[in-house]
């Protein structure tokens, strides 16, 4: 029988770590879920590179890669080295297009190396960063959501971020996104799902509409 269930991979967004899908349930009946965790690169580490070494995680066929916003390109450039189910990317890009027009101001000013990246312990900035809303509200929550706070990841995440720049999508990618995302505006993104009043953080607040959706997407 386990032979027989899809293997799922949840990637969590920038900073990130895989606590942030603790509401996602998938029938077990046909689903096995594992949770990837972001790594500190090494210098000089491009996302390929980096996408490499995560694959070694990955130890199923056929797998589905799911990946939250800086997760979501991730899973994209790991879906070039190894064959996959499905790739599913939420509250992300797919193209340098996609990009916020500040992002790709930032590529060319390089004005994301002036950040403050050095207060990546401060989480109310880090919430800024990561989820593109202040923590204040939730300073609790996202203690415990935001807990990669390497300098060094912080400051190589914002580059590769502002200067993705993909060939082409994955084939079949699905892409699922909030129609009030602050990090990645709607009206940049081509060919999505949308979800009403989803924001960036929606894999943690509406874990409720990708529970009643996510299996007839995977299983389309």
């Amino acid at each position: 029988m386990k032979e027989s269930l899809i293997p799922v991979y949840l990637m969590p967004g920038m900073a990130a770590n895989p606590s942030i899908f603790k509401n996602i349930d998938l029938p077990k009946t046909h689903f096995e879920v594992y949770w990837l965790e972001w790594f500190i690169p090494e210098k000089g580490m491009s996302l390929e590179d980096y996408a490499l070494a995560m694959c070694s995680k990955v130890t199923h066929a056929n797998p589905v890669l799911l990946g939250v916003s800086f997760g979501g390109m991730l899973v994209q450039e790991m879906a070039k080295h190894i064959v996959c189910r499905k790739v599913i990317v939420v509250s992300s890009v797919k193209s340098k297009a996609e990009l916020p027009k500040r992002m790709l101001f930032a590529k060319y000013t390089k004005v994301h190396k002036l950040l403050p990246t050095g207060l990546v312990n401060n989480v109310e900035l880090l919430a800024k960063y990561a989820f593109g809303e202040t923590a204040t509200k939730r300073v609790a929550l996202y203690e415990e959501y935001l807990s990669v706070r390497d300098k060094r990841y912080i400051d190589w995440a914002i580059d590769q971020i502002v200067n993705w720049n993909p060939i082409k999508s994955p084939e079949g990618l699905i892409h699922i996104h909030g129609d009030k995302d602050p990090v990645f505006p709607i009206h940049y993104i081509k060919k999505c799902i949308p979800v009403k009043n989803g924001t960036h953080t929606m894999i943690i607040h509406r874990a409720k509409w990708f529970n009643e959706r996510l299996p007839a997407i995977i299983l389309e």
